[in-house]
């Protein structure tokens, strides 16, 4: 029948051809002969047994004279079969076969179930196996060890007010590869690493979290210590120039607004409590190099930084880091603070800011002794109270050593990005911890 339709594989080699148009046809006179009951034709006795080549002649007369009279020459000759090649047996289609497939619906709803829970155990035993931020969810102890935010809610909330800035993330390695363009775009779909920009960040505060080095982290985080290496400085960059965008420094109302009752009185006034911080890093083969880096102060090479905080114990202010040598007024000068006071905002400082003559309002400093024997009661008494209020911004700047890794010495293999490292978990701070002072939690 014209319409009638017969599978392909019921037809030999060769018997399908191409048209013109590229259609698939039969050759004429071609019909199915490829079925399951097909057999091979079965050999013939002259294909068992091979023969001798006929020649011309009288040889060949008395070869058959010899074959015909029955001789032991003819009768001896080995007749084995000859080995044939092996034909396929092709099964036959079942075109009454029904698609669909009955089961024991009991049975099947067992199997089901079986599959989920097995689902379920693999989900459960990768997020075992696998170091990142879903794993520690649930504790609020390995979250505040391995990120300094002091619960797993705390960080997804800070998460969702960057996440919609890392799809303009500029990475390392894309800068690299572009550099006759300013910028450069990164979406989820053509990032280069393996991970998710949540356990980037993750693994960013690990590092400054827990000090532990690049390769350790890679060993952790199942990636090569060289990426871990540009997730740490692209992290660092896009950071800090995404917090930095914000303005930490606070006017006059809003400090007075949130001022502890400790303040009153004399302090009233007080904007900003300024004090520096060091951190040792490693020793330079340079001699010039040392005696730059060089801390009389600590007896070791060291980076020094200034930081600020209001009354109430936010962070307002922290400078870039300058080399150990430096002095507390030279660090004041250069850091850029002078251009934000006012001269009705006064400063709190210890006693090594000699600023008098560089800020038009009143600094608040500790006496010193001088030439005198014994220190005047009224400087006691003001020394005291100046203490006891500039000791938070000490708490302050123990709350960014507690990431371990300004614990260590510092390599100066990072030292190029190892400021926006620090200005970055020193701004991390606003966001990680709560007031500095429990009686002051309604000043948050």
């Amino acid at each position: 029948m014209a319409n009638s339709s017969v599978c392909s594989r019921h037809f030999k080699t060769g018997e399908i051809v191409l048209s013109a148009k590229g259609r698939r046809k039969l050759k004429p006179g071609t019909v199915p002969s490829i079925f399951r009951w097909t057999k091979p034709s079965r050999p013939g006795v002259w294909e068992h047994c091979p023969r001798a080549a006929a020649t011309g002649g009288e040889d060949g007369a008395a070869d058959d004279n010899s074959a015909a009279s029955g001789s032991n020459t003819g009768m001896e000759m080995d007749c084995e079969p000859a080995q044939t090649p092996p034909v396929p047996m092709i099964e036959d289609h079942d075109y009454a076969e029904s698609p669909f497939i009955t089961v024991d619906r009991s049975k099947y709803t067992d199997m089901c179930k079986e599959i989920e829970e097995l689902r379920q155990q693999l989900e459960s035993q990768h997020l075992t196996l696998r170091f990142g931020l879903q794993r520690f969810a649930s504790s609020k102890e390995d979250i505040r060890f391995y990120t300094r935010f002091p619960s797993y809610e705390h960080l997804m909330a800070f998460w969702y007010l960057i996440q919609e800035a890392t799809t303009r993330m500029v990475r390392v390695n894309s800068a690299q590869r572009n550099l006759s363009s300013s910028t450069s775009t990164e979406s989820p779909v053509t990032r280069p690493t393996k991970l998710l920009p949540i356990d980037e960040l993750f693994l960013f505060l690990n590092y400054l979290s827990t000090g532990c080095t690049q390769r350790e982290l890679g060993h952790k985080f199942n990636i090569h210590r060289a990426t871990v290496s540009r997730i740490i400085v692209t992290w660092a960059n896009f950071l800090y120039t995404l917090l930095g965008s914000v303005s930490i420094w606070m006017t006059t109302d809003a400090v007075k607004a949130n001022r502890p009752v400790d303040f009153n009185g004399t302090y009233e006034n007080t904007h900003v409590i300024l004090d520096c911080t060091e951190m040792r890093c490693q020793t330079p083969s340079s001699l010039l190099l040392q005696s730059e880096v060089f801390s009389t102060y600590k007896s070791h090479c060291t980076f020094k930084a200034l930081i600020g905080m209001s009354p109430h114990g936010a962070l307002t202010f922290v400078s870039a880091l300058f080399e150990g040598s430096i002095s507390d007024k030279e660090i004041f000068r250069q850091c850029g603070i002078t251009s934000l006071l006012t001269p009705e905002m006064e400063a709190m400082v210890d006693k090594g800011f000699l600023i008098d003559e560089l800020v038009s309002g009143k600094v608040h400093r500790p006496a010193f002794l001088s030439k005198e024997e014994q220190m005047p009661e009224v400087d006691v008494l003001r020394t005291q109270s100046i203490a006891r209020l500039r000791v938070h911004v000490e708490r302050l700047i123990r709350r960014v050593k507690e990431n371990k890794l300004f614990d260590t010495v510092i390599p100066l293999s990072i030292s190029g990005s190892i400021s926006q490292i620090f200005t970055v978990a020193c701004l991390l701070t606003n966001y990680q911890y709560g007031p500095l002072v429990k009686k002051w939690a309604h000043a948050e």
